[in-house]
């Protein structure tokens, strides 16, 4: 396999607010992620309900990712 990290789903998210968070603490740490999801550019949030916001990172950045998650964001976050 070539020396690119294949992306995961580390966390969902019902709302943008949170998601965003989440981003920020990982990139406060210098962990690269990104946001997955479609809300018509927030002008329909109710469809987070049904399709969650997903939080990917890196394969080799996960369990740093999930330890600072843990412990930066208590909450009902679920973990994929």
């Amino acid at each position: 396999m070539s020396g690119i990290d294949k992306l995961f789903v580390i966390r969902t998210f019902s709302t943008d607010v949170d998601a965003r968070l989440a981003e920020a603490v990982l990139e406060a740490n210098g962990i690269e992620s990104s946001l997955v999801g479609d809300n018509a550019a927030g002008m329909l949030p109710t469809l987070n309900a049904m399709h969650p916001i997903r939080l990917v990172v890196k394969e080799s950045d996960i369990e740093t990712a999930l330890a600072l998650l843990n412990s930066e964001m208590p909450g009902d976050q679920s973990a994929d």
